[in-house]
């Protein structure tokens, strides 16, 4: 990956859009150790208007992708409505990545870099919100807010666009396939903010028999049940009570008869961590206690962390000085008073993977709005979103993009970005 290259991304949730910023940087930059210099003069009034001017437009594209929801890696149809609609507002892109995904470029094609990222996946979800736009395929909503991302990111892109004299380098927009696999205020966390997960599955195997006669056979239930009960105490017994971990054992499957005992029991669930370091641990611990609590009773464990199937989700952990940025952008366009310190949660976001390579900065933007039914959390059936944020969302993308290039340019920092890719 070009070191002189800049992410951003904007996710909602809280109730808030899960908005993912992601600044890929090869040092702290100028701009964010002395930012109000960079800000100054910078008509944020003006933005605002020219974002909502576009709102009927977001709205068009939110809903048309809101109608058509598709699953991870078959974005086929969101794919070219992204790429039919770069092709109107004539910027240039790349296309596939993985299959379905697009890279777009605004600005100067020379560093800095910044770029903004959108996921397009749906859920495979029964939409359960009555209205006129509803999902029209059985079973899979767009119920995480992706559509609303790319209307966003396709607002800031048009934005940019419009505004590229402006730019002070390059903006790459990218368009992430298969993300699941989470009004007018804005919040953001320093450091960790969302847990690195992966899945377990154990089977313990033992020996069948009646349940008359218990000496006979190796019974899995007790195994298993001694085996839960032990990683359990992995959290409160192992683990600092300063850097949160969650053990969930989501389900356990054995025999089915009242006189017989099962010769096998699988269980599994999730292990959760708000640092990668902590999962891997956990990870290795749980394989040895299920394993050992087994054999103390005759039976024989195997312990998957299906990472074929389901990979790891690293943690994703805020860069503080982008999360100073982020902060300091969000009160310029919407006032101080509307941007909050976010929580951590232990849900996980594959936006830490380009974490792992660059500083980021993951943060939210509000969407609750009781009149509007936007009530309901992420991954809810009757999820739905306030459409105002539409245009608000694409304004920050811009503003936070084009303060980030233009402080870095102004401080004379691009040479260093230059040479260094």
């Amino acid at each position: 990956m070009d070191p002189s290259l800049s992410l951003l991304h904007l996710p909602f949730s809280f109730l808030f859009l899960p908005s993912l910023l992601l600044l890929l940087l090869l040092s702290p930059p100028p701009l964010l150790s002395s930012p109000m210099q960079s800000y100054d003069g910078y008509d944020a009034a003006e933005l605002l208007r020219l974002a909502e001017e576009e709102k009927e437009w977001l709205v068009a594209i939110r809903r048309g992708i809101h109608e058509h929801p598709e699953l991870r890696f078959q974005e086929h149809n969101t794919s070219a409505l992204i790429r039919s609609q770069l092709d109107r507002l004539g910027i240039p892109y790349s296309f596939p990545f993985a299959g379905t995904g697009v890279v777009a470029q605004v600005g100067s094609s020379s560093p800095p870099i910044v770029a903004l990222r959108a996921d397009m996946d749906a859920l495979p979800l029964q939409e359960m919100v009555e209205w006129e736009h509803k999902s029209k395929v059985d079973g899979v909503m767009h119920a995480c807010g992706h559509d609303a991302h790319v209307a966003m990111l396709l607002g800031a892109a048009k934005l940019l666009n419009q505004r590229k004299h402006n730019l002070k380098g390059t903006v790459r927009l990218l368009f992430q396939p298969a993300e699941e696999g989470g009004a007018g205020s804005m919040e953001s966390h320093p450091g960790p903010t969302q847990a690195a997960v992966c899945f377990f599955e154990a089977k313990i195997e033992g020996k069948a028999g009646e349940a008359a006669n218990p000496h006979l056979s190796v019974d899995p239930v007790v195994a298993t049940s001694f085996a839960i009960l032990a990683v359990q105490q992995l959290i409160s017994r192992e683990n600092d009570p300063l850097h949160s971990q969650v053990l969930s054992v989501t389900y356990v499957k054995g025999g089915v008869a009242f006189d017989f005992t099962s010769s096998f029991v699988e269980f599994g669930g999730t292990l959760r961590s708000l640092t990668t370091e902590g999962l891997h641990r956990l990870q290795r611990r749980v394989e040895e206690v299920i394993e050992i609590q087994a054999a103390v009773h005759r039976c024989k464990a195997f312990v998957s962390m299906k990472s074929e199937e389901y990979p790891f989700y690293p943690a994703v952990v805020n860069d503080r000085s982008l999360h100073h940025h982020v902060q300091r952008v969000g009160g310029i366009l919407l006032g101080p008073d509307n941007v909050k310190i976010g929580k951590k949660i232990m849900a996980g976001e594959d936006f830490a993977f380009y974490q792992e390579l660059i500083p980021g900065v993951m943060f939210g933007v509000g969407i609750r709005n009781e009149k509007a039914g936007s009530v309901y959390p992420a991954h809810s059936p009757h999820f739905f979103i306030d459409e105002d944020v539409l245009p608000i969302g694409a304004a920050l993308h811009t503003a936070i993009a084009e303060l980030y290039l233009n402080g870095r340019n102004s401080a004379g920092d691009d040479k260093d970005l230059s040479s260094a890719g």
